[in-house]
């Protein structure tokens, strides 16, 4: 493949599109999203290094079923479909996809549990636990992410509405699990958070 730089905003894929190139991020974040049918952003996900995209286009040929867009400085190595379906041909790297789609099939009926089973304090605890787990960097004694989302995304993520989140976000601040500022949150009690993201008060 070919090393490309995407500037914060820029799409690497469009929903609709046709899927001939895949692409592995090396830095940054991108948020992948897809629109409903009243026209609302959903968010589907924020994937980052390591994380290949554009492969299940690539796998059954059909188009794109979600928009990638950078929500950083996206640093990616872009290759033809073609690239991996070759690379398939061999049993480890075979294994490999198949490891990988496995995942993301968990991750996707542990989101639907989550959605039944959590109020949305909880799923908003699950998803800024997310974010840290996976991109949080140490900040004096927390843990801090500088929010890749805004809250109406937030929302979307979480499956519920912007005024709910925000209600959740503050009720998080009020018990002195996080702190907030412009686009940054610091957790400094995990434990806590995680006891709300698994339902438990």
């Amino acid at each position: 493949g070919r090393a490309q730089r995407f500037k914060r905003g820029q799409a690497l894929f469009t929903e609709g599109d046709r899927g001939e190139r895949v692409f592995v991020i090396e830095g940054g974040r991108v948020l992948v999203s897809c629109v409903a049918s009243n026209g609302r952003e959903l968010v589907l996900n924020i994937c980052g290094p390591g994380e290949l995209l554009g492969e299940v286009s690539a796998l059954d040929g059909e188009p794109r079923s979600a928009t990638a867009t950078a929500i950083d400085e996206a640093h990616v190595t872009v290759c033809a479909v073609s690239v991996l379906l070759s690379a398939v041909d061999d049993p480890v790297a075979a294994r490999e996809v198949t490891r990988m789609l496995a995942a993301r099939l968990r991750e996707a009926d542990r989101k639907r549990l989550e959605f039944a089973a959590l109020d949305t304090l909880g799923r908003v605890a699950w998803r800024v636990l997310e974010l840290i787990d996976r991109f949080g960097e140490p900040d004096g004694d927390g843990t801090a992410i500088d929010m890749p989302l805004s809250q109406e995304q937030l929302a979307s993520w979480c499956g519920a509405s912007r005024e709910a989140t925000v209600k959740a976000l503050t009720r998080l601040r009020t018990l002195g699990i996080v702190t907030t500022g412009r686009q940054r949150i610091v957790v400094g009690d995990p434990a806590a958070l995680r006891r709300l993201a698994n339902g438990r008060a």
